[in-house]
């Protein structure tokens, strides 16, 4: 600025690499570098100019992570699946991880499946529990 000033025009990449004991490319790359410091507000309006219904830049960016929720439900219920005992973990496995019935689960366990229901739904509503309380 101050440089433009004295000349009454931009001042050229040698000039400038001269007054600033740079070469010229150190000029060009920090003219580059200074690019990336010009931000806009997310609240910014994005439309044409006097249009009411413009909307705010942060409408057009970023979306919602499905992967993100998943990882924040698993970081939650990986501390109350260790509360649990080992037979209701076993269950548990067998039932959501290797997908068995209720009534593979009972004969493996030598319970009945109603048991296995039963110890299901005492578990799921345990889990449920916990993970809205810390929600």
């Amino acid at each position: 600025e101050e440089l433009s000033s004295r000349l009454g025009r931009s001042p050229s990449v040698a000039e400038l690499a001269s007054l600033m004991n740079l070469s010229e490319d150190e000029v060009i790359e920090a003219r580059i570098a200074a690019n990336g410091y010009n931000s806009a507000s997310l609240d910014a309006a994005i439309g044409p100019d006097g249009e009411d219904d413009a909307t705010a830049l942060a409408e057009f960016i970023g979306v919602e992570d499905p992967a993100l929720e998943l990882f924040e439900d698993f970081h939650t219920l990986a501390p109350l699946l260790s509360q649990l005992d080992e037979r209701s973990r076993r269950i548990l496995h067998l039932r959501f991880v290797e997908e068995r019935t209720q009534s593979e689960i009972g004969k493996e366990l030598g319970i009945s499946q109603m048991h296995v229901s039963r110890l299901l739904s005492r578990n799921l509503a345990r889990l449920r529990e916990g993970m809205l309380d810390r929600s």
